[in-house]
């Protein structure tokens, strides 16, 4: 799970006051994990810049751009459902030129998905960094039958499964049931019937739920004590449990996982572009992406660094993700005004069915 940490080191401070920074200096706006201290070093002696690093969050790091018109930074790292809107109403961002990019370092299938969510009237904004991914966590001997989000349903496991009552199950349980409401975002009517659908599966299955979980201690506990052997939750989470475990992992459903994505974007009036790709390009590196996952706890976009994870946490990976279950992945698109309010309908009334 991300970990949102909020940072301004003192470098930062003076380069944004100051309202200026050289051209070797690359100011960049992150989260904790993405850029971490042996990588920066690495990435200043090969190339002579600077780089000075502020740790951030998506709304702050919205917030930060949003009150500079896009400046004060070089390099900002936002979710990629978190581009085309403020892009849209607040022009915080600059185009990137993909031709200055390494396209090989990239996992194809999330270059292709991230650049299709971020483009604004014809232009890409964002390209894919960290991800990852919910689906479901499976005590693996004791539900073998849970390979989608619907056989959470299952009488077999009835009174031993967990999932929270948030819009990913919601999406989720969609997918499962042969529906696609990413595609029916720009349309009400049609989120609003496939949703009707969702509301009548989970009521229909809550009976057999043994708890809607609500963090992850919680749900971490109620999977090693054995009260729940099946439920939504998080890749990293599988894992963690896998290492004290084995039986317990994360398993990509059949009909998808669901994934998110931390970009690289370029503010509008950062100024230093040419440093920026350089540390793109730089990070995308399989042996250098494997640093940051080592650091950050979720794998990256760069095509092959799982090959240079640690041992234990590549044969997690690469059990829980073959190739084909990464191209099946579901990508978070940015979000239409007025659905999660649909959403929201949905999860009251399914909370409050008997």
């Amino acid at each position: 799970m991300k970990q949102h940490v909020v940072m301004l080191s003192t470098a930062a401070v003076i380069a944004i006051s100051a309202g200026a920074a050289s051209a070797d200096t690359l100011r960049l706006l992150t989260w904790g994990g993405y850029a971490p201290e042996d990588v920066v070093a690495k990435f200043e002696e090969q190339t002579g810049h600077t780089v000075e690093v502020t740790k951030s969050n998506n709304e702050e790091m919205i917030a930060k751009l949003r009150a500079t018109g896009g400046g004060g930074f070089d390099l900002a790292q936002p979710s990629q459902d978190r581009i085309a809107g403020p892009q849209a109403e607040f022009g915080i961002y600059k185009p990137m030129d993909l031709s200055k990019l390494n396209a090989d370092l990239f996992i194809p299938s999330l270059m292709l998905a991230t650049q299709a969510n971020t483009t604004v009237d014809g232009e890409v904004y964002g390209v894919p960094h960290v991800w990852g991914t919910s689906g479901l966590v499976v005590d693996t001997k004791m539900a073998p039958m849970v390979k989608d989000y619907t056989d959470l349903c299952s009488p077999d496991v009835a009174g031993k499964v967990s999932y929270r009552l948030k819009r990913p199950t919601l999406i989720g349980f969609a997918y499962s049931m042969g529906l696609d409401p990413f595609a029916a975002y720009g349309d009400e009517a049609a989120y609003t019937e496939i949703m009707g659908q969702v509301e009548a599966k989970l009521i229909e299955c809550k009976a057999g739920v043994k708890t809607y979980w609500g963090g992850g201690d919680e749900l971490m506990g109620l999977l090693r004590s054995g009260e729940v052997v099946a439920s939504m939750a998080w890749d990293t989470g599988g894992w963690k449990l896998n290492a004290d475990k084995p039986d317990i992992t994360f398993v990509a459903p059949a009909a998808g996982a669901l994934g998110w994505v931390d970009t690289f974007v370029l503010p509008a009036k950062g100024k230093a572009d040419d440093a920026a790709y350089e540390w793109i390009n730089f990070v995308m590196q399989p042996e250098i992406s494997a640093m940051i996952t080592a650091a950050a706890g979720n794998f990256t976009a760069s095509q092959g660094a799982d090959e240079f994870a640690s041992d234990d946490l590549k044969a997690r990976y690469q059990a829980s993700f073959p190739q084909e279950a990464i191209d099946n992945i579901k990508w978070y698109p940015p979000v239409p005004a007025g659905l999660e309010a649909i959403e929201g309908g949905v999860l009251d009334r399914v909370k409050a069915a008997k």
